[in-house]
C-alpha cells in the first residue's frame, strides 16, 4: 500500500466523528451496516480510521445519520493544530479526541437539545466548576 493511501489523521477525526454520531442514534455497528449494506468490521474500521471513507461513502453516511456532510470535519483544526481553513496531514493534533462513553454522549445529546443560551453558559459554567474542584482533590 502507497504512503498516500494510509489512512491519516483526518481519517482518524472523520472515524470519531462517525462514532460519536452512531452512538448519539444508538445504532450499533451491526445496525449502521445494514442500513449501508456494509458488514459491522467495515463500519469498525472506519470508525478506527482504518479504512478511508470515500466521498461517496461519506454522503451515504451523513444522509443515513441525518447530519450535514461538514459533520465530520467539525474541529478539525484545533485536532490538526492548524489555523482555521488549512489541512496538513502531517500536522500533529493539537490534543487528543476525547473517547466518549455513552453517559458522555448522552450529556452531550441532551445539552444541545437546551435552546436558551443563558442556561446553556450557566449549565457550562456549572460543569467547569465541577471539574475544577474534582481536579484539585485529586
Amino acid at each position: 500500500m502507497s504512503e498516500s493511501k494510509l489512512p491519516s489523521k483526518i481519517d482518524h477525526l472523520v472515524g470519531q466523528r462517525l462514532r460519536w454520531r452512531r452512538r448519539e442514534l444508538r445504532l450499533t455497528q451491526e445496525q449502521l451496516g445494514e442500513k449501508l449494506g456494509l458488514t459491522f468490521q467495515q463500519v469498525q474500521k472506519y470508525e478506527k480510521g482504518v479504512n478511508r471513507i470515500s466521498a461517496g461513502r461519506l454522503y451515504e453516511l451523513s444522509t443515513v445519520l441525518d447530519i450535514p456532510v461538514l459533520y465530520f470535519y467539525e474541529g478539525a483544526e484545533d485536532y490538526l493544530g492548524l489555523p482555521e481553513g488549512g489541512f496538513n496531514e502531517d500536522a500533529e493534533p493539537a490534543a487528543p479526541l476525547p473517547l466518549m462513553d455513552q453517559e458522555a454522549m448522552e450529556l452531550l445529546a441532551a445539552f444541545q437539545q437546551i435552546e436558551d443560551e443563558s442556561l446553556r453558559k450557566s449549565l457550562l459554567a456549572t460543569i467547569r466548576a465541577a471539574a475544577a474542584v474534582n481536579s484539585t482533590n485529586s
